[in-house]
């Protein structure tokens, strides 16, 4: 089934409950969302779409914290992030000291790391774009979205999948994208909401990676999981968790802020 989609993973989504425990979202479990499952059947199109913008929107705000786990050593970066459209992207790290004023600016297919410590920015090469970022699990790619699976790969969905229990949905790369995977599988909750696992494989069709969703929160009227955790195959004792610690959408940003000028001298 030939598709559009544009980041790892996607969000289905059906009226009439919730994939989690109703204890996981508090007391605004009563937020709503479209449903995309009409008589048994998934809209994947539209699922696709919705999930492409589920952490953001026309503009975004995000405050984060970002574990990396080796097995001798576990480092957390506090982090704030911007967003506008699909295209721009800024990513500033808060903490620890050692690292505060490092940031990563995206606009169009541009990307470009800054470094305090030695006042330098860096534009990282479409070559880079698959390498680690800041030391972790997660590649430039993850961090600014500059693959989609909207664009990039055709999808479709697989059926129901037991473990664990939701909807299974199949993307494959398209034969001109340039990229690292060959193909992605999602599963999402069983009714569609949210997405709990992804599994990644290599271009010789080998398991790669996984990425598992869960701790569901709401954040600014959206029901998202708050918590991401990615876990290479590679690599024993390695992974990298991701928590959104607040998020809003639709902000006011200002006009400069997706600039090389507001790169250097920070937020």
């Amino acid at each position: 089934m030939m598709t559009s989609d544009r980041n790892v993973l996607l969000d289905l989504l059906i009226a009439t409950a919730v994939c989690f425990a109703p204890s996981a979202f508090g007391a605004d479990n009563e937020v709503t969302h479209p449903s995309f499952v009409e008589d048994g059947v998934l809209n994947v199109d539209a699922a696709v779409a919705h999930f492409e913008d589920l952490y953001r929107s026309s503009s975004s705000v995000a405050e984060m914290e970002m574990t990396v786990v080796r097995p001798r050593r576990t480092h957390t970066m506090g982090m704030r992030a911007w967003t506008e459209g699909t295209d721009k992207s800024l990513v500033e790290i808060l903490s620890p000291a050692r690292d505060r004023g490092s940031a990563t600016l995206k606009v169009d297919n541009n990307l470009w790391n800054y470094r305090p410590r030695i006042e330098r920015t860096v534009r990282v090469p479409p070559s880079m774009m698959l390498t680690s970022w800041m030391g972790s699990d997660f590649t430039n790619d993850d961090l600014v979205r500059e693959a989609s699976m909207v664009d990039d790969y055709d999808y479709e969905v697989v059926g129901p999948s037991e473990e664990p229990a939701g909807w299974l949905v199949r993307f494959t790369a398209k034969p001109d994208m340039v990229g690292l995977w060959n193909s992605i599988e999602l599963v999402l909750c069983e009714d569609g909401a949210l997405p709990i696992k992804a599994t990644y494989y290599d271009r010789r069709d080998r398991l790669a990676r996984t990425i598992h969703w869960d701790e569901v929160q709401v954040f600014d009227g959206r029901k998202l999981p708050a918590r991401m955790t990615l876990i290479p195959e590679d690599e024993e004792g390695h992974k990298t968790v991701l928590v959104y610690k607040d998020l809003e959408f639709e902000v006011d940003l200002p006009r400069d802020l997706f600039s090389l000028s507001r790169l250097e001298r920070g937020q």
